[in-house]
């Protein structure tokens, strides 16, 4: 007879603690831009752009000033940082095999937050191959990875630099769906223009689309008691960059700056990120001032309109009732070029293509701070898993955040690594900055305190001279080459560990 007072005693304890656990749980609301440079923040202060709710939600949480893309074994830079960021594996061990073996075992992002109790929701860009409905419970409207621009293409640079980019009837030319000179630019393409497709494709632009599902999801988990995980992708500020005539009318061509490392053509560009690489086709070569002004029109216009979409969306979340409880993480996959050191695209290792903008919001994180630690964007990952409980996790490379918000640690990683197929290597140590294409022997060396834009190469010998008695700029390049090979088969990189991975 006592026994089973006993028994329901104990059972009792253990749903109140299991109830107890679920609620003190923070809700994460992670939101995601595409192709966003972490110089299109005004809160930067980098940029002459309109980010307004973007910049409120810095004011009231942390920002890191130095948050990277790792890289990418393939052309499409978003596929292999989507797929480090939902499996917390570095860069060669997020390659597509190991990424549906790592879904198979219940180990992406959303599986491991709905194994800790997490309703979890997601809409937007997705581009990985393992199914969003497959490991997310809820799903809305999943995009493509980008939007259709207007050509069917045949081929997209399947191996990154043996095949060329072409459509369906014909070579993609320079420029090819972009203006050369304002009178085609009068008889041509318009972002605003629902006729041309793209964004607009469905009759709402996609971005709205994606906050209005965001709203929704929102609304429904306000009625739930347990906590939850929102993955809201934008496909924006991706090309086509579309956006209404309104917001692309707030940047005229006099408002916008050409880049101070503009250049009429890259010195080093390989097929596997040159001419035939599409995204570097969106402007005619050599580029002209006038073509990098308005792509960079376009750009700004359409990430002021997905910030006023993130508006929308934060507003619905403070009508919620939820929004104390939330840990709110915004960043992109990665950066953009678009026209800086005459390139277009993000198959590059300079900061523009690999920094990304990167803010954390939620209980107990400072407001108005910023660290200029460097992290890896990816970092999100389990950062999310201790907060919700999961401290000691197997199959995770990157690390939590919350030593370095919580002010209890200073570094965070000793070097920054980043690759791109097998043609671009970089390293990142302290200030200084190396950048190596083993295809054609060339190293680039940059001091980013003193150069922030990379315009000064150290490593050409006519700009060598001593940084002070002792240290050499040839002894730091020597230094960070040798960290990089160090680094590089430490992450089982298959240029420099070809036997550890040929996945």
């Amino acid at each position: 007879m006592s026994q089973i007072p006993l028994f329901l005693s104990s059972l009792f304890v253990l749903l109140a603690t299991f109830a107890i656990g679920s609620v003190n749980k923070p809700n994460i609301l992670f939101i995601l831009a595409d192709d966003m440079s972490f110089e299109t923040l005004r809160a930067a202060q980098c940029l002459d752009i309109d980010t307004p709710n973007l910049d409120r939600l810095a004011e009231k949480g942390t920002m890191f000033t130095g948050a990277y893309n790792m890289g990418s074994y393939s052309p499409a830079v978003c596929i292999a940082s989507r797929a480090m960021l939902n499996s917390g594996r570095f860069v060669w061990n997020a390659t597509p095999p190991k990424l549906r073996q790592c879904a198979g075992n219940g180990q992406f992002w959303p599986q491991r937050l709905q194994q800790a109790g997490y309703k979890t929701y997601m809409a937007g860009k997705w581009h990985l191959p393992v199914k969003a409905d497959s490991v997310f419970e809820v799903v809305e409207n999943v995009r493509p990875g980008m939007p259709a621009d207007g050509y069917v293409h045949k081929v997209v640079a399947a191996d990154g630099h043996n095949r060329k980019v072409v459509p369906a009837d014909d070579e993609l030319p320079p420029g090819y769906n972009r203006p050369v000179d304002p009178e085609a630019y009068q008889s041509g393409w318009k972002p605003w223009d629902p006729e041309q497709g793209g964004f607009w494709e469905g009759g709402k632009h996609w971005s709205e689309v994606l906050a209005d599902d965001g709203i929704t999801f929102i609304q429904q988990a306000a009625e739930e008691e347990d906590p939850f995980f929102m993955y809201l992708a934008f496909n924006a500020p991706h090309d086509p960059r579309q956006a209404p005539k309104e917001f692309v009318d707030r940047y005229p061509l006099e408002r916008v700056e050409m880049p101070d490392n503009f250049l009429p053509e890259y010195p080093f560009a390989e097929p596997a990120f040159g001419k035939m690489l599409r995204d570097e086709r969106l402007m005619p070569y050599p580029r002209t001032e006038y073509s990098v002004q308005v792509n960079r029109q376009e750009y700004f216009a359409i990430v002021t309109h997905m910030d006023a979409q993130i508006g929308r969306i934060l507003e619905a979340l403070e009508a919620s009732g939820r929004a104390d409880n939330t840990w709110i993480f915004f960043t992109a996959d990665h950066g953009l070029a678009v026209g800086r050191h005459g390139l277009s695209g993000k198959q590059n290792m300079y900061e523009h293509s690999m920094r990304v903008p990167f803010i954390v919001v939620g209980p107990e994180v400072s407001a108005g701070a910023r660290i200029d630690t460097p992290i890896y964007l990816q970092d999100i990952m389990p950062t999310t898993l201790e907060l919700a409980g999961l401290k000691e996790v197997s199959g995770v490379d990157f690390k939590s955040l919350l030593p370095l918000l919580k002010g209890v640690e200073k570094t965070h990683y000793d070097a920054v690594y980043g690759a791109y197929l097998d043609r671009q290597r970089m390293i990142r140590m302290g200030d200084w900055k190396l950048i190596h294409y083993p295809g054609i022997g060339v190293e680039r060396l940059y001091n980013l305190r003193e150069d922030p834009m990379e315009m000064v190469d150290l490593a050409r010998p006519d700009l060598a001279r001593p940084m002070n008695p002792t240290t050499s700029q040839r002894k730091m390049q020597e230094a960070l080459r040798s960290a990089l090979i160090t680094l590089g088969r430490e992450m089982q990189d298959p240029l420099l560990s070809p036997s550890k991975n040929k996945q």
